[in-house]
């Protein structure tokens, strides 16, 4: 019968923690290896380093301890990275999108691994982690985080007629709020901005917007289409 060591747990409860961190710092900076990603890799890692370590320990046998029972289970993780690629898009917007499906994938196959190595307590208690930091942590940070980690991007694409009000465009889609609240339910800050001059004469203006996640897509949309001079007005979300 298996023993509870808590040694390992506490391990596999540091991983997430400090997949947390990173994922944290990439969150703030908006950058495609977010907060799930990061403690769903980290929380996968350490249970198949934790598996391959013990492994070696519990089934290397007297005169008989240079076998590498994990060496199958090695090759498992590489094949498996392949078919997570797969699941990973590069948008014509140069968004990618797909990293914690990848994750997950990849996570999955070391849960496999670590039932069939036979650490049925180990891999019971990386799922509970993995499901934790995928739907509760994130909920959390947006509650009670910085306003940051409450934001979601959007793609948006503006033609507008030739005029050089410009700056007034980008300074009504980019409203200040006055109070804390409204600055953090309110606010739309430009990321990314790329202007291009059309063949008919017309202008066009990509952005990268930071909305909160509770903001419509249709208040974005009206906002931009009623300013002056502004013809069409493409919205999506990243």
């Amino acid at each position: 019968m298996e023993y509870l060591n808590y040694e390992l747990l506490i391990k596999l409860s540091l991983s997430l923690f400090f997949g947390l961190i990173i994922g944290i710092d990439r969150q703030i900076k908006h950058k495609p290896l977010g907060l799930k990603t990061s403690m769903v890799i980290c929380v996968a890692s350490c249970l198949v380093t934790i598996v391959s370590v013990e492994a070696y320990i519990r089934y290397a046998t007297e005169g008989i301890n240079n076998i590498d029972p994990m060496r199958l289970a090695a090759q498992i993780i590489s094949g498996v990275g392949f078919l997570g690629a797969g699941v990973i898009l590069r948008r014509s917007n140069d968004v990618i999108s797909g990293l914690t499906t990848a994750a997950m994938i990849w996570a999955a196959s070391g849960l496999g691994i670590a039932i069939g190595a036979g650490f049925f307590i180990e891999a019971f208690y990386s799922v509970l982690l993995i499901l934790f930091a995928v739907n509760i942590i994130p909920y959390l940070l947006k509650m009670i985080g910085p306003s940051s980690l409450s934001q979601q991007d959007v793609a948006v694409r503006i033609v507008m007629e030739p005029n050089q009000q410009m700056t007034e465009l980008l300074e009504a889609i980019e409203r200040k709020g006055k109070t804390q609240k409204e600055k953090k339910h309110s606010n739309m800050t430009i990321r990314k901005l790329k202007l291009k001059d059309l063949d008919n004469g017309n202008q066009q203006i990509d952005l990268t917007l930071s909305v909160p996640e509770k903001q419509y897509t249709t208040e974005i949309y009206y906002l931009i289409k009623k300013i002056e001079f502004v013809l069409t007005v493409d919205v999506e979300h990243l």
